[in-house]
């Protein structure tokens, strides 16, 4: 046998991890769900003091009930459109009652909240649409575990869904790591724990009793002078719980990030679910190699 009958070509395997793809209906059904909640958020800032949704805070829980609605479609639908299989559902579950289990511990005094750390890093890893479905079932699951069910709850499932979702939208390369990965982490969580406060601002704020104080909503007042008065709430009520919030998910991202990660990504490739294999174009194989080597080459994410 020549050497050139020796040169048997070599197939490379490409496999593309995704858990939860955000496909057409899954991001029809999440416009829908962020719509509705922006309506609810924001109706007390742009309605006009006159206007008759000003007179139906009451009807708020029924409005709260219609997005909590919501958010399980949006679930269902990125689970039943990306046909997961067990493993993926397992891991899905895994993650979300860790990130239960850590919102007791420190109970959310002076911010500490290590859960969000975890949330920054599964979306990271796992990708947007994973990420929001992780974010909303440990916020869901950890109401159940700790009491806290009330019309506050499918505020926080949604918050926790797009502080996730986001991580899995970070820019960069697939397949950046080390300390610039860390930095871009840490970054991120740092800005959207101050933005999960700010929903949670926002959606209870409307319902303070209007006592004449400052930081009080007026309903007598223009768009302007409320917005003014939802900052200085802000700045009076959660500032240190926020700050406290990020500095913890900073903490813990550089000095748990990189083992986290680490199992995160070894966890996704041995699982391997909702992998989708191609074939590249045969290569040559040179000197004495083995021919039945294959090369296995799964996405940075």
């Amino acid at each position: 046998m020549t050497r050139e009958d020796r040169r048997v070509p070599q197939a490379r395997q490409v496999r593309q991890v995704r858990a939860i793809r955000l496909g057409p209906r899954t991001v029809a059904v999440l416009l829908l769900t962020g719509a509705v909640g922006a309506a609810a958020l924001l109706w007390p800032f742009l309605s006009p003091p006159a206007a008759a949704v000003a007179g139906h805070s009451q009807d708020a829980p029924w409005l709260f009930a219609g997005l909590l609605v919501l958010l399980v479609a949006v679930v269902g639908a990125a689970i039943a459109e990306s046909g997961l299989g067990a493993k993926a559902v397992a891991m899905l579950g895994v993650l979300a009652a860790a990130g239960a289990a850590l919102r007791p511990i420190g109970a959310g005094t002076a911010g500490i909240e290590p859960m969000f750390f975890l949330m920054v890093l599964s979306g990271r890893v796992l990708g947007p649409g994973f990420g929001f479905a992780l974010g909303s079932l440990s916020m869901f699951a950890s109401a159940l575990l700790t009491g806290g069910v009330g019309p506050w709850m499918p505020f926080q499932m949604l918050s926790m869904g797009w502080f996730a979702m986001g991580a899995g939208l970070l820019p960069g390369p697939h397949r950046l790591r080390g300390r610039g990965e860390l930095l871009l982490l840490a970054g991120y969580g740092f800005l959207a724990a101050f933005a999960y406060g700010l929903v949670m601002n926002a959606q209870g704020w409307p319902f303070l009793p209007r006592d004449g104080s400052d930081i009080a909503p007026d309903p007598a007042a223009g768009t302007a002078a409320n917005l003014a008065r939802f900052v200085a709430y802000c700045l009076a009520t959660s500032l240190g719980w926020d700050l406290g919030r990020a500095l913890v998910t900073v903490v813990l991202t550089f000095t748990l990030g990189p083992a986290v990660l680490k199992a995160l990504r070894r966890a996704t490739r041995r699982a391997a679910f909702e992998t989708a294999v191609t074939f590249q174009a045969p290569e040559e194989a040179s000197g004495r190699e083995p021919a039945h080597r294959a090369q296995i080459t799964y996405d940075g994410k």
